[in-house]
């Protein structure tokens, strides 16, 4: 008797969460009626939707990334090179110089017009 009890009393919430998810589909179609299938697939279109935008955002993402990263490499490429310039420009500058009388004023000058483009 006791065993019977127990399988009694173990299967009542079994039946209980049954009983509740049949009350909860009753309410909704009270509630929605007939309409509830054209909702769910209204909420279905809506959601792949979403994640098509969601994966058409990433690809974006990842499409202006390489190239934000070309463009900084570029960039990079590109002060560097100006920055060899300026330099083998300067030693031209300071061989001439000493091959003439050392001008002070003059290598000010240079130095500050160095410093300018460099600060740019």
């Amino acid at each position: 008797m006791s065993e019977n009890k127990i399988s009694e009393n173990h299967n009542k919430p079994n039946n209980s969460i049954i009983d509740n998810h049949s009350k909860i589909d009753a309410i909704k179609q009270l509630i929605f009626g007939e309409n509830i299938k054209e909702y769910n697939s209204e909420f279905e279109a809506i959601k792949a939707d979403i994640l098509k935008k969601k994966k058409e955002l990433e690809s974006v993402i990842v499409e202006v990334r390489s190239e934000l990263l070309e463009s900084i490499d570029n960039l990079s490429t590109d002060v560097n090179i100006r920055i060899t310039d300026l330099e083998d420009n300067l030693n031209h500058k300071v061989e001439t110089l000493q091959d003439q009388k050392l001008d002070r004023n003059m290598l000010s000058e240079l130095l500050i017009n160095l410093g300018e483009k460099i600060k740019k």
